[in-house]
């Protein structure tokens, strides 16, 4: 649990800061949280604030306001994390825009994510420590 509350404040901290590299376990913990946050949000907008609105929340195309305004609100932080781990195995942050293709680029990028890192320095920064050092 600690390791998760690191890396959501480390992410939030460095709100839109593209600089600088990520370790694959906090940019792994990051996913964990939002994955987590967005599931936790989906069942409270399918089971109260759907209900309260009067709409349904699980039919075939549900609304769901409070997971719509968290994406929103993360869009940024999500980019960035992912700029700063692919800074990390030594690529731009620009290969993020194959996300855009469908399948294949999703799982070009998962393959990105899931590299060591570089040891040592590299040209975005010196290799980051996991859990952040004091």
């Amino acid at each position: 649990m600690e390791n998760l509350s690191l890396a959501v404040r480390s992410a939030l901290s460095n709100y839109a800061t593209f600089s600088g590299r990520d370790s694959r376990p906090a940019y792994w913990w990051w996913a964990l949280s939002i994955f987590l946050l967005m599931l936790g949000l989906g069942v409270l907008d399918a089971f109260v604030v759907a209900p309260l609105l009067g709409i349904d929340g699980t039919g075939e195309n549900p609304s769901q306001p409070l997971s719509f305004l968290a994406s929103l609100a993360l869009i940024l932080p999500n980019v960035a994390v992912g700029a700063r781990r692919l800074h990390d195995i030594g690529r731009s942050g620009w290969w993020l825009l194959l996300g855009l293709i469908p399948l294949v680029g999703f799982l070009v990028l998962l393959y990105f994510f899931t590299r060591p890192s570089d040891p040592g320095d590299n040209a975005f920064g010196p290799r980051p420590h996991w859990p952040p050092q004091g």
